[in-house]
């Protein structure tokens, strides 16, 4: 097994992760028992090493640059968790998480507060736009458990209230398909191999600069296979699907004034800060896309699979 470059640790963790359960299948319990042991043994001893690396770096790191630089480097990061060392605590990466995604949130009118974290579960409130607009539950799988997951790893649970919902505590709306893990810890033990975590239900894709949106208006463009409306206006980015949920026309020729976008076949108009919302008809609504802007200025939206 080759080297790790910085874009490989996913697929060297998987690698690992397939040879452990591969050892898990021998049939012979006595050389299954050895090879467990032998493994556990390596573990331990790189873990204690790692231990001490972390001592000598928090002991010489004042400004807590050198361990921040560790902890967002993602194999790193994992080797930390899995051995309880990460420096950051849990409750800050999350925090970093969700000011991450709250950009794409506040543009639709919405945001998201941490109601706190119980073992490896993580509570949230949505507010605005984002409590009872259908695409809650899109936003929070695509966009929020993402950013979580990349930051908390451990995170097992994105547990989803809306705004005026019971406290901390409170049984929850708990959004089904709770976070699948992106980087799994390694789990090493004699018994069957567990299940394999689910795959995502869907996936970021770039959309590039958007420059035909150098200032203002309207367009649609194909990202991952799939065509998106894109939008901005005061400066903000806004990603819809590009169909009339009343007709079904493409709203490719839509027409903008403001912050209404009009149907060009039937003629609803719909609210574009507003998640989507319709103008004439409350029951209906613009399918938005979950979008991030980089500090690069690169756009990407988060696409669901089959879509």
């Amino acid at each position: 097994m080759s080297a790790a470059g910085p874009s490989e640790p996913r697929e060297l963790v998987g690698e690992i992760e397939r040879r452990l359960e591969a050892l898990e299948g021998l049939p012979d319990g006595q050389a299954r028992e050895v090879a467990t042991e032998a493994v556990q043994g390596l573990l331990e001893l790189y873990g204690t090493g790692l231990e001490r690396i972390v001592e000598v770096v928090a002991a010489r790191d004042d400004d807590g640059q050198t361990a921040r630089a560790l902890a967002d480097d993602e194999l790193v990061s994992h080797l930390l968790l899995l051995h309880g060392l990460h420096p950051v605590a849990l409750e800050s990466r999350v925090r970093e998480a969700l000011q991450g995604v709250r950009p794409y949130l506040e543009s639709h009118g919405g945001d998201v507060e941490l109601l706190g974290i119980e073992g490896s579960a993580v509570r949230l409130r949505l507010r605005g736009s984002c409590s009872g607009c259908p695409s809650s539950a899109m936003t929070l799988k695509l966009a929020i458990e993402d950013a979580i997951h990349a930051a908390a790893p451990e995170i097992e649970e994105v547990i989803a209230a809306e705004e005026g919902a019971p406290p901390m505590g409170s049984p929850l709306l708990q959004i089904e398909d709770a976070l699948p893990a992106a980087l799994p810890l390694l789990a090493i033990e004699v018994t069957p191999a567990a299940a394999a975590p689910a795959q995502r239900n869907g996936s970021w894709s770039m959309a590039g600069t958007l420059a035909e949106l150098s200032s203002a208006g309207s367009a649609v463009k194909t990202v991952g296979g799939q065509p998106i409306l894109f939008l901005r206006l005061e400066g903000s980015f806004y990603g819809y699907r590009p169909f009339c949920p009343a007709c079904q026309a493409s709203l490719e020729q839509a027409v903008v004034r403001a912050a209404e976008l009009t149907c060009p076949a039937c003629g609803e108009r719909f609210d574009v800060l507003r998640a989507g919302r319709g103008l004439d008809s409350p029951a209906l609504h613009l399918q938005p896309v979950p979008l991030l802007v980089g500090d690069d200025g690169l756009v990407k939206v988060a696409l669901p699979m089959g879509a």
